[in-house]
């Protein structure tokens, strides 16, 4: 099994040629990084709809080589469940359902997740994640607001 999740941005960012991003993921990359199938599917859509799919998506493939996608299974779908509900209504409405997958994918198959920011798992119960390294924290830059404009939740 993979020894780290990493997140969709990281992936955008080694992606777009951010140097820093592709050093730390390789520096890791011995241990096993792992990716979730929702990551998989947001970096998907970015590469198809890209100016240049057939490119995009190849270069995304090459990129996804050695790396274990991790599936939605019943497992995770109940830990995104019990992460969903138990959040206030109004944090719910402020972090999107594919983070949220995301995060349960981390919590049910218990690796070391690389998060882009620290914002999702500053709540119970993903609490236990706000210490690992972040994009920001590892001196990439605020990357969730530069790939905002890039990609959707």
């Amino acid at each position: 099994m993979s020894r780290y999740l990493i997140d969709t941005d990281w992936a955008v960012d080694v992606l777009s040629g951010q140097e820093a991003a592709a050093k730390a993921l390789l520096k890791l990359a011995p241990s096993g990084l792992a990716m979730s199938l929702i990551s998989y599917g947001e970096l998907y859509e970015g590469a198809h709809f890209s100016r240049e799919p057939q490119g995009a998506v190849q270069v995304l493939r090459t990129f996804l080589e050695g790396k274990q996608l991790l599936p939605l299974t019943i497992a995770v779908m109940e830990r995104f469940a019990l992460v969903r509900g138990s959040l206030p209504k109004k944090r719910r409405q402020q972090i999107g359902d594919m983070d949220l997958l995301i995060a349960a994918t981390a919590l049910h198959h218990d690796p070391n997740f690389l998060p882009a920011t620290s914002s999702i798992f500053s709540i119970s119960p993903v609490s236990r994640f706000t210490n690992l390294p972040n994009s920001r924290a590892a001196g990439l830059g605020g990357t969730r607001n530069e790939i905002g404009a890039r990609r959707r939740h």
